[in-house]
Formats: structure tokens, sequence, C-alpha cells
């Protein structure tokens, strides 16, 4: 399936949940907050969500400082 990650079209497997997404990212899932068609997807809910083609995903990082 192609899906879209911040902008950029990606080809991963059909039907893969948010979490496999981040993990084949290596993305860490604490501290991002993930949209998916411009709905936040909870993160008690990554494992469920299932994603497919043509979807549209964006991942921000939360980074602290000041």
């Amino acid at each position: 399936m192609k899906i879209r990650i911040n902008g950029q079209e990606r080809e991963f497997s059909e039907g893969m949940t948010v979490t496999a997404l981040l993990e084949a990212l290596g993305i860490e899932p604490r501290g991002v907050a993930v949209e998916v068609n411009r709905e936040i997807v909870p993160r008690a809910l990554h494992g469920e969500r299932r994603l497919k083609d043509g979807d549209s995903i964006e991942i921000v990082r939360m980074v602290g400082g000041g």
C-alpha cells in the first residue's frame, strides 16, 4: 500500500497498524503525536488503528526545552 508520511509517499505492507508503522520507521511511540487523515490517533489506539492505501499520516515529535 502507498501512504503519505509527513508529505512523502512511502510503500508499506497492507493493513499495518500505527504501532507497526512507528516500529518500521524506528520511532519511539512515547513523545510523538500521530494524525491519520487529519484525525489524531490516541496512543492507546495505535495498536488497533489499521492503515490503508492512500492514508495521509503526520508524525510530530514533542520537543522539550527552553
